[in-house]
Order: C-alpha cells, then sequence, then structure tokens
C-alpha cells in the first residue's frame, strides 16, 4: 500500500480570494440549491450513450447540518458499459465532511474499478484509494492536515460549488481551490467565468451562463471542462476537453418541477433544520433502544459473527439457501408452541 501525504510537502494551496467566498456563503443560498437534475451523454453524432443526474439535499453528518450531494452517470463508451457514483457530505462553507467515488469500466477482457474515500478525522483529511484492474489491486492512502487541505474542492463539491456560481451569474475573479489528483497528491483547482451565451433547448431558445473548471495535474497536463447553467441553477450542458462525449439537457425543467422547488425553497433553513434535528433524536433514540437490546442478547452478536464467518469461509454462491440450511438446526430451540407450527418451506 501506498502512502502519500505525510511525507509529501504540499506547496499547492487556496487563494485567499476563494477561501473568502467559502466564508461568505450564506445557508439561505444553499436552499436554491437544492434539487435534482436528469441529462444524458451524448456522442459527437447524437447517439445517446447514457444518463447523468446529481441531486442536492439537506443532511445530517457528524451530528453537523450539511448539503447531500449525489451524483451518478452511466452509460458506454466505444461499447464498454462505465459509470461513476459519487456521494458527498459537504459543510455550508464547502468542507468535505465524507466522500465516496466509484468508477468503473467493463472492458472485453477485464474489469477496471477505481474506489476512494475522504472522510475528516481527528483534524485531518484522510484519503484511502483502491484500484482493481482485473486481478490486480493497488491500495493508496494520503493524510493532510484540515490547515493544508483548506479550500480543497472534490468531485461532490465542485458541482454544488458551480451551482453556487451559477444562480450568482458570476464567479469572482481568482477563484482557486485546491483538488486531489490520481496520485492523491495535491493540485491546483480553478474556476473562471465563460459569460452568457443563447442555446435551444427543446424547441426554446434560452440564455445559459457558463463555467470553466481546470484541474491542474502538471503544467503539461490540465484537464478542463466547460459547463454551461440555466439562471436557476440547472445544469445545460458539460463538456471535457478533448472528450468525444458532451452531457446535455435535452429538455427544459417542467412547471411542475419548478413549482415544487419553489415550495421547497419556502420553508426556511431554520425550520428545515428542527425538522432534521427531531428526526436526528429519534434516531438516536432508536439506535440507543437496539443497543440495550443486544446488550441484553449477547448471544445475538455471537450468533451473526458464526455465520458471517462461516459464510466468508464457504463463499456460496447462493446465499439464502445456504442461510436457510445454517439456521434450521436452531430451530430445536424455539418454545414448544411454535416448533409445532407449521414452517413456510420458502424461508
Amino acid at each position: 500500500m501506498e502512502n502519500n501525504g505525510a511525507q509529501q510537502e504540499a506547496v499547492t494551496s487556496a487563494s485567499a480570494a476563494a477561501l473568502s467566498f467559502s466564508d461568505s456563503i450564506n445557508p439561505k443560498e444553499l436552499q436554491r440549491c437544492v434539487f435534482t437534475e436528469n441529462l444524458v451523454s451524448l456522442s459527437e453524432s447524437g447517439r445517446d450513450l447514457g444518463k447523468f443526474n446529481v441531486s442536492v439535499e439537506f443532511a445530517f453528518r457528524a451530528q453537523q447540518p450539511c448539503m447531500l450531494v449525489h451524483a451518478q452517470s452511466h452509460g458506454a463508451i466505444e461499447d464498454s458499459p462505465c459509470g461513476t457514483t459519487v456521494t458527498a457530505y459537504i459543510t455550508c462553507d464547502l468542507e468535505v465532511l465524507e466522500e465516496d467515488y466509484y468508477e468503473y469500466m467493463k472492458l472485453e477482457d477485464r474489469s477496471l474499478e477505481k474506489r476512494c474515500h475522504i472522510a475528516q478525522r481527528d483534524g485531518n483529511i484522510l484519503i484511502t484509494k483502491v484500484t482493481t484492474d482485473g486481478q490486480e489491486v493497488t491500495e493508496q492512502s494520503a493524510a493532510y492536515p484540515q490547515s493544508v487541505a483548506r479550500g480543497l474542492i472534490t468531485e461532490g463539491s465542485h458541482l454544488l460549488l458551480m451551482r453556487l456560481f451559477a444562480l450568482k451569474k458570476k464567479v469572482p475573479e481568482n477563484m482557486t481551490f485546491i483538488s486531489i489528483d490520481h496520485n492523491l497528491h495535491i493540485i491546483s483547482a480553478t474556476f473562471e467565468q465563460l459569460g452568457v451565451e443563447s442555446v435551444e433547448i427543446g424547441g426554446e431558445c434560452v440564455e445559459v451562463f457558463g463555467i470553466k473548471r481546470t484541474l491542474q495535474f502538471s503544467e503539461d497536463d490540465p484537464q478542463t471542462w466547460h459547463c454551461y447553467f440555466l439562471s436557476d441553477g440547472h445544469m445545460v450542458s458539460r463538456v471535457q476537453s478533448g472528450s468525444p462525449m458532451v452531457v446535455k439537457m435535452l429538455e427544459l425543467p417542467s412547471h411542475e418541477e419548478t413549482v415544487a422547488k419553489l415550495e421547497k425553497m419556502s420553508l426556511s433553513w431554520e425550520e428545515d433544520m428542527q425538522m432534521q434535528s427531531k428526526f436526528l433524536d429519534q434516531k438516536e433514540e432508536l439506535k440507543a433502544d437496539h443497543a440495550f437490546h443486544l446488550r441484553r442478547h449477547p448471544e445475538i452478536r455471537a450468533l451473526i459473527t458464526d455465520f458471517l464467518q462461516f459464510l466468508l469461509l464457504r463463499k456460496p454462491d447462493e446465499v439464502f439457501p445456504f442461510a436457510r440450511e445454517y439456521f434450521l438446526p436452531f430451530a430445536c430451540h424455539r418454545p414448544q408452541s411454535e416448533s409445532t407450527q407449521d414452517v413456510d418451506p420458502s424461508i
């Protein structure tokens, strides 16, 4: 396993303007970012290659209110199935509490998978990455002090950041954040304004606002994306430089979607947080009740542990029949009144 970050001197840092922008975000601004959007991936010739969707909602993580960003893309490139899934918990000032990133591609002779987990722990940003290429597995890890990782924008948080820029219809100057490259090194991530253009969507001409995102993997290898948004923050298109694929909106959001979004926005942040807090309290009560029951019956943990160990040892192709055979002998321990009842053969 490779261990980066701790031994590497991080020389790349976010600009003062970028940090100031993150610190100045008003929670009410984030309310306008709470919606789901669905786009399609198209080839240069217009062939449908797959789907792309992004959702943002309120959530709790590490006992604090945050934004949950979930993005998925699935499709095929040259008839090879591929896709990515991102689940990120982001604070109101764009700090990443936790993020999971998964990418896959199924080739003719093998499968390629990449998994990356980012989390805040004890004042550090911990990153672990596992790459599976056929039968070969490579693991990497890195740790950066939060002071070094200030202004970190990940695959999840950049989607939220660009919605904020789009809603403001402005990208302030010198928006240089930091990101993580394929080797878990810190690199710069810049955002620039592309201006306003007119495009046709579903037969209707609309104005869209453009944002350029650049990841500086090296001086000779910057990767850029051009993204365009409606005035309400919905993404219209996204194109990576050099890629034959474009992510695109085919139809404008319906009137019903707009009304639903406005109704959701009418709920104030404080009221929403109160509901979230009430839900969290109920969740903690339920967890405490479950923990008390497990303490009263330690045999539950022992039984589950033994079953999982046996399951992993045998590695059966059919798990449900295996579980039935494993637990069937325990039927003799039931009370007599239960043992005389008929047993459903499907269990």
